[in-house]
């Protein structure tokens, strides 16, 4: 087996994948953080310093796998379809779990833009809790599976499955996020986050999709206003949104069970 980063004289250069046929590609790595459990328990709670420390990981591990070909040298820059960025918090053992999946449909694969996502999404873990404990530990980065291209398939061995979404909220703070509307009609699922939850007195709610003047994010925002003048709140230049974990502007398309989430911004340091 050789390896297809270098060249017939040893040189180090980036794959011409222009021949290769366009096929289904997705990748899943996973990895953790370690930290104390008072820690953990201040994470769960939402009472660290810097507010939503998970939304804040999830949305740095999206924007890291994105931009993965400005990390890694000879990485090509992809545009991707999908990444989702899960969390699952591990009391027994004192540490937080990060999924990251990558897809697209294109002519190479995205493993190094999910094993991207987990790095940087606990390097931000490491940044929001490090006030409080400077001794937590990354580790046990690697892939978990891929799928599609000429290589095949792979499926590491003992390989967890998925992590459920943690989002902060309810008793056990853990929300799985599978189907979210509970509602037998098209609708879309609004989250609140940080501040926004205490503010505006609701952590999330559901709409039905045919109840939006325009089925966007800008639609979406004029529909909650109508319901509650308090959402007025969210036309304020300051609170971003994302779509399905993925950062989101007035006009992004929202569909059928789509999760759009409110937050405000937050500044490292």
């Amino acid at each position: 087996m050789s390896l297809t980063h270098l060249n017939q004289r040893g040189e180090a250069h980036m794959v011409d994948v222009a021949d290769k046929p366009e096929s289904r590609r997705e990748a899943t790595a996973s990895g953790y953080i370690r930290m104390k459990p008072e820690t953990l328990e201040l994470l769960s709670e939402g009472g660290l310093p810097k507010g939503d420390v998970l939304a804040t990981a999830r949305i740095a591990g999206i924007q890291a796998a994105k931009r993965t070909h400005e990390l890694i040298p000879l990485c090509h820059a992809l545009l991707l379809s999908k990444v989702t960025v899960d969390f699952h918090l591990d009391k027994v053992n004192s540490c937080v779990d990060v999924v990251a999946t990558c897809r697209l449909n294109g002519r190479t694969g995205v493993e190094m833009e999910a094993l991207t996502a987990v790095s940087v999404a606990c390097l931000t873990l490491y940044d929001m809790c490090k006030a409080v404990d400077k001794d937590m530990e990354i580790g046990a980065i690697h892939l978990d599976a891929k799928r599609g291209g000429k290589s095949g398939d792979y499926q590491r061995q003992g390989a967890p499955a998925a992590a459920p979404i943690v989002t902060g909220e309810g008793a056990s703070g853990q929300v799985s996020v599978g189907s979210r509307c509970g509602i037998d009609s098209h609708c879309v699922r609004v989250k609140f986050l940080a501040e926004l939850r205490e503010q505006l007195g609701v952590a999330d709610l559901t709409l039905p999709l045919d109840s939006l003047p325009s089925t966007d994010v800008g639609g979406l925002k004029s529909a909650l206003v109508k319901r509650d003048p308090r959402f007025a709140r969210l036309t304020e230049g300051r609170v971003l949104c994302a779509v399905n974990q993925v950062m989101a502007l007035d006009p992004t398309p929202i569909t059928n069970d789509d999760e759009v989430a409110f937050f405000p911004p937050v500044t490292g340091g």
